[in-house]
């Protein structure tokens, strides 16, 4: 095993990590906020972007990412597919090698250590790419669970990671040179100018999208040519601003927020990211347990029906003034015009789709809809 590398002096006086692509975002004017402990760009509005902009730019054309912050980790040898499939909670005998899959890491007690992407190389080799935050523990937790002749090596600082999403976004690839894979959630180890890139056909956006691993020396020339290519037909970079507006538009949870060591699976409705039938996995008894007897609260998306933009914390009040749920994402859609967001409300008081509540915005009330995300209709496929 290799530990995630501390961070450098550069790191240090920046107040983060570095993604190998800092110094084109410092170019571009981007407004730059800490990631995971890492300094990445919330949007471009100096070079003509912005939040809106670079979400509008996504639905209806393509935006380049930079999420380099992500953690990148490999767990290879003899068996790495089934200890993996015992650890995490997805079943990995779903996919086959050169595909990939969403799954999540769970404690003992059912909480969400993170979710996280898993690529089948091998029977012998999984390659994960969990979130910046929770990557080292990811990494420290299956390495110490390892065993003999099967390896954890994380290679956080390895490689980037660039996603190219919208309805434009294969032509974007086509135009630079990249092979492409054609089915949803498979991935393809492809060269660009000589050099390995391996390319998955998923992302967190809602639209027909892709994932790029380069080489980290390879980021930044690949990066140039997206962007290039991705203006060309309308596009352009775009931060991590956007990419919430957009995960919360397809009412994707974050980790942290609708994810987290206290929102369990069940809790957020990911139940479709466990293996039920497994005879194993992290927090197996506990996730069955709670399944059967019946969450005590349930992850449901709002929309605001009058003025008003959820945000995280904010509580959601029945008719009669009594607290039934607290919102946990929560934005303002370009797409819908309207606040949206997530909200873990109480299973037992009988609320559904449809059922309107009370969000209190800094003790006004304002109307909303409970509704079934995602909130615009899903490109992904």
């Amino acid at each position: 095993m290799s530990h995630q590398p501390d961070l450098d002096a550069a790191d240090t006086a920046t107040g983060g990590a570095r993604s190998p692509l800092y110094e084109r975002h410092v170019e571009l004017g981007a407004k730059l906020a800490d990631f995971g402990g890492w300094q990445m760009p919330i949007e471009y509005a100096a070079s003509g972007g912005g939040v809106l902009r670079e979400h509008q730019a996504v639905r209806e054309a393509a935006g380049v990412f930079d999420v380099s912050h992500l953690g990148k980790a490999t767990v290879r040898g003899t068996g790495a597919r089934e200890f993996v499939d015992a650890c995490l909670t997805n079943d990995l005998y779903r996919i086959a090698p050169g595909q990939a899959q969403y799954t999540l890491c769970c404690t003992e007690s059912g909480g969400v250590v993170d979710d996280l992407i898993a690529y089948l190389v091998s029977d012998d080799e999984v390659f994960l790419v969990p979130n910046a935050a929770n990557a080292a523990r990811v990494v420290q937790l299956l390495a110490a669970a390892a065993p003999a002749g099967v390896e954890v090596v994380d290679r956080h600082r390895e490689f980037g990671v660039l996603a190219v999403q919208g309805p434009r976004s294969a032509q974007v690839l086509e135009q630079v040179g990249v092979a492409v894979p054609g089915d949803y959630m498979a991935y393809v180890d492809a060269t660009w100018r000589d050099t390995p890139v391996r390319v998955c056909r998923t992302g967190y956006t809602g639209e027909h999208g892709y994932e790029l691993v380069p080489q980290w020396s390879d980021t930044v020339a690949l990066w140039d040519a997206l962007v290039a290519a991705a203006r060309e037909v309308g596009g352009m970079p775009a931060g991590l601003g956007a990419r919430d507006t957009l995960r919360t538009e397809m009412g994707y949870p974050l980790h942290g927020q609708d994810l987290s060591a206290d929102i369990t699976p069940v809790q957020a409705r990911s139940g479709w990211a466990v293996g039920w039938s497994k005879p194993a996995f992290w927090g197996r008894e506990a996730l069955l347990a709670e399944r059967a007897d019946g969450p005590r609260r349930t992850l449901r998306g709002i929309e605001v029906l009058g003025r008003g933009i959820p945000r995280p914390h904010m509580t959601l009040l029945d008719a009669a003034g009594d607290l039934v749920g607290e919102v946990t994402s929560g934005t303002f859609s370009p797409t819908r015009r309207v606040g949206i967001g997530l909200a873990l409300v109480a299973t037992h008081r009988g609320v559904d789709d449809g059922t309107e509540l009370e969000l209190d915005v800094r003790g006004r009330r304002t109307p909303v809809r409970v509704v079934k995300p995602p909130f615009v209709p899903s490109h992904v496929r």
